[in-house]
């Protein structure tokens, strides 16, 4: 419990932010209300789900708004109405204009996914990993009007082991952000301030959000491009292949795999299986999967999925790279 707390508008969507909520609540600030995207058409029926911190905030029974834009006058005003001390921002999904960013007392603290400057946007959890990076971590940042630009008030840094997915990493900065957070406003409440310093210039990266193509797995590239790409688009949305089999070409989602050393690799064809283990050679080396996912069945792990889909070692699977050349060659033709 801090010795003042604050009075806060909490800003956030997806269980990302939820770890924050909760934390914040648990050390005794005082949450006047929540914005949060509105619900969306989700599952089998299409009915409209609220977002994870909209549950959230319910059972607290605190306010809920679920504007689509805060540009309009009414919303501007409704917002600075509550007289909050700081808002604190997690994944919301909207822009923030100026008069949003002004009405709080202390201003508008975002929790963002990465090692600022590096991956300013909206996928650095995704982009750190595809990248190969070999760290990353967590910032507490005071906002305004650019793309993450702000000063930084607090930073924790992360390893990424080359066995990490992006939902593990998801996973562990969302609970290392929440105390992160809690604890920047705990030192604001009780000291009134907080010692934010500029980002430097030098080592800004943005991190667009993923695109579908982007999960084409291109086994020409080197083992190690690959695996990145599994892992950084783990479990969403999922690298996939296409497998060929009698009755044809199957979408396989790779979600976990491991590069390995084997010899045959080397004269093979990229997307070439080598052996009986599911073994995949790359431009550069091979990779071999460890989770393994059919449209519409659950996970498997490797053996689990050769027992219920033999895979002949020779078999060849295409990705982006020979979708390119066929899409080229009948450019071509045409």
């Amino acid at each position: 419990m801090t010795s003042n707390r604050l009075r806060l508008i909490f800003m956030g969507s997806p269980d990302f932010a939820v770890p924050t909520f909760r934390g914040l609540m648990d050390a005794g600030h005082e949450i006047v209300a929540v914005y949060t995207q509105p619900p969306r058409p989700a599952g089998r029926g299409k009915k409209p789900r609220p977002t994870p911190v909209h549950a959230q905030a319910e059972e607290a029974g605190i306010p809920v708004f679920t504007p689509r834009s805060l540009k309009s006058a009414e919303e501007q005003a409704r917002f600075a109405a509550f007289e909050a001390d700081a808002a604190v921002v997690v994944a919301y999904g909207l822009i923030l204009p100026q008069a949003i960013l002004d009405a709080p007392r202390h201003g508008c603290y975002n929790l963002h996914a990465s090692l600022l400057p590096r991956w300013r946007g909206a996928a650095p959890i995704q982009r750190a990993i595809m990248a190969g990076d070999d760290k990353t971590g967590v910032c507490v940042m005071k906002m305004e009007a650019g793309l993450d630009t702000g000063p930084v008030c607090a930073c924790e840094e992360v390893l990424i082991t080359p066995d990490m997915t992006a939902g593990e990493l998801h996973d562990l900065l969302a609970e290392k952000g929440a105390l992160l957070m809690v604890s920047a406003m705990n030192r604001l409440a009780a000291e009134g301030r907080l010692d934010c310093r500029p980002q430097p210039r030098e080592g800004a990266t943005y991190a667009p959000k993923i695109e579908k193509e982007e999960a084409a797995i291109d086994f020409s590239r080197p083992a190690a491009a690959v695996l990145a790409q599994i892992h950084g688009l783990s479990p969403y949305p999922g690298a996939w292949a296409l497998l060929p089999t009698a009755k044809g070409d199957m979408r396989i989602r790779i979600l976990k795999a491991e590069r390995v050393s084997v010899p045959s690799a080397e004269k093979a064809a990229p997307g070439t299986v080598l052996d009986e283990n599911f073994t995949i050679a790359c431009k550069e080396g091979a990779i071999r999967p460890l989770v393994v996912q059919r449209a519409g069945k659950a996970p498997l792990d490797r053996a689990a999925f050769l027992r219920g889909t033999p895979v002949t070692p020779g078999t060849r699977l295409s990705g982006k790279h020979e979708a390119s050349a066929e899409a080229s060659a009948k450019d071509e033709k045409a």
